[in-house]
């Protein structure tokens, strides 16, 4: 076998396994990754992808490949900034192995991540919310799941791995009502329930009837609900919804747009955003800040305190030709 077949191996048996211990989105998602690359690789070089070696993988073809998945695939700037991620973390671990290589490794390392427009973040407001939440027909038992998963994913924020990770012993709905869950960096959170939330899943874990260790959320068959499953769902409803609140057509509604609306919520109540990063399971309080220059209302609340400064509207005009030219730029 050449080196990077057994490099990528040994990559994920002994860097990923047993030294880094990462969870299994994370080596689904570096999984992922390299594939694409070796099948681009493959059909690049002319060569079966065990046939592979690391001068095979230089530079100039992991750049060939960044840009073939954002065009060819259509793939956002993120998802690429993922993608090298992975060809990173896959070369460096390549370096200490294969020290022979290390002109070719060196220059993959030295690709740059693409910076991107961080754009608003989408939210539901309470009309639109309230209209999502009634979407669902509760006359079937499909309706009945739906209302109380789109409904705990809007008060609490879970991300739609969280919400899916669900079991029956994660709700606990006694004295401080509330559900645990295991959220992103293995992270073990509780988060409280309104009373309304409380009372819809108490109802649905009355129907479920479900051993403790069995999910919350599944399909008739008795899985779990997959993600694209629940996205699935959500757009149904969110068409229904549409038609008793329009400006729901105007927004691209998924499931993290709910964690967004959540967080929001909190933000419009008064809660600092520091509890907020707590709520929300961020790693970092900066995180958080999207919210703020999301809300306008914050904004606007901001500029009715200001004094507004007394000041002749005008422009500067300057004289001379070459100053005019510069500024007409």
């Amino acid at each position: 076998m050449t080196a990077i077949a057994t490099t990528l191996q040994a990559f994920f048996t002994d860097r990923m396994a047993r030294q880094r211990q990462a969870s299994p989105h994370t080596v689904a998602s570096y999984r992922d990754s390299l594939r694409l690359l070796l099948v681009f690789a493959s059909k690049r070089q002319g060569k079966e992808p065990s046939k592979l070696d690391i001068d095979d993988i230089d530079a100039a073809l992991v750049g060939a490949f960044l840009d073939h998945i954002e065009q060819q695939r259509e793939n956002s700037v993120r998802t690429r900034n993922v993608r090298l991620a992975a060809i990173r973390s896959l070369f460096r671990y390549a370096a200490f192995r294969h020290p022979e290589h290390a002109a070719v490794i060196e220059r993959v390392l030295a690709i740059p991540s693409k910076r991107f427009d961080r754009r608003l973040v989408t939210f539901l407001t309470e009309p639109e919310l309230d209209a999502l939440l009634a979407a669902p027909a509760r006359s079937t038992w499909t309706g009945r799941r739906d209302h109380a998963v789109l409904g705990l994913a809007a008060q609490t924020g879970l991300r739609v791995s969280e919400l899916i990770g669900l079991r029956c012993a994660d709700v606990h709905l006694g004295s401080g009502a509330h559900v645990s869950c295991e959220g992103k960096g293995r992270k073990q959170r509780i988060t409280p329930l309104t009373s309304g939330t409380a009372a819809v899943l108490r109802v649905w874990l009355a129907e479920r009837a479900g051993l403790p260790a069995q999910p919350l959320f599944v399909t008739r068959s008795g899985n779990a609900l997959s993600r694209d499953a629940l996205e699935h769902r959500l757009a149904k409803h969110v068409q229904i919804a549409g038609g008793i609140c329009p400006s729901l057509t105007q927004k691209s509604v998924t499931m993290h747009v709910l964690r967004h609306s959540a967080a929001m919520r909190l933000l419009r109540a008064g809660i600092d955003t520091s509890v907020i990063a707590l709520w929300l399971g961020h790693e970092q309080i900066e995180t958080t800040q999207v919210y703020l220059h999301a809300d306008l209302e914050i904004k606007e609340r901001a500029l009715a305190k200001t004094v507004q400064a007394e000041t002749k509207p005008g422009r500067f005009r300057p004289a001379d030709k070459l100053l005019a030219f510069l500024e007409a730029l």
